[in-house]
């Protein structure tokens, strides 16, 4: 085991599965285009790539457009989650995402 890697308490795996979940599905897409659309991102530019691996602190500073938000977080989210039930409705939520 990695001990880098801090060990998360049921009750954060839960609740943090939870936020994941809720940026995923219809929720998450209204939520990515609403936050855009606050901070004045386009919603599409094809000359400005999604980034393949970015860090926190780039995320957090990014101006990119909300369409690259889907493919540098949003299509990810399925992959991260900690609870066996996090897993399952992250499945479905994550089909809902694919139009993409």
């Amino acid at each position: 085991k990695n001990s880098a890697i801090p060990t998360l308490s049921k009750e954060l795996m839960a609740v943090t599965d939870a936020d994941r979940l809720d940026a995923m599905g219809a929720i998450g897409i209204a939520r990515a285009f609403t936050y855009g659309g606050f901070f004045n991102r386009l919603i599409y530019d094809p000359a400005i790539k999604p980034s393949k691996s970015i860090t926190k602190e780039e995320y957090k500073t990014t101006e990119a457009p909300s369409i690259n938000h889907f493919y540098e977080k949003l299509l990810k989210l399925k992959d991260m989650m900690y609870t066996k039930l996090g897993r399952k409705m992250a499945k479905r939520r994550h089909r809902f995402l694919n139009f993409i």
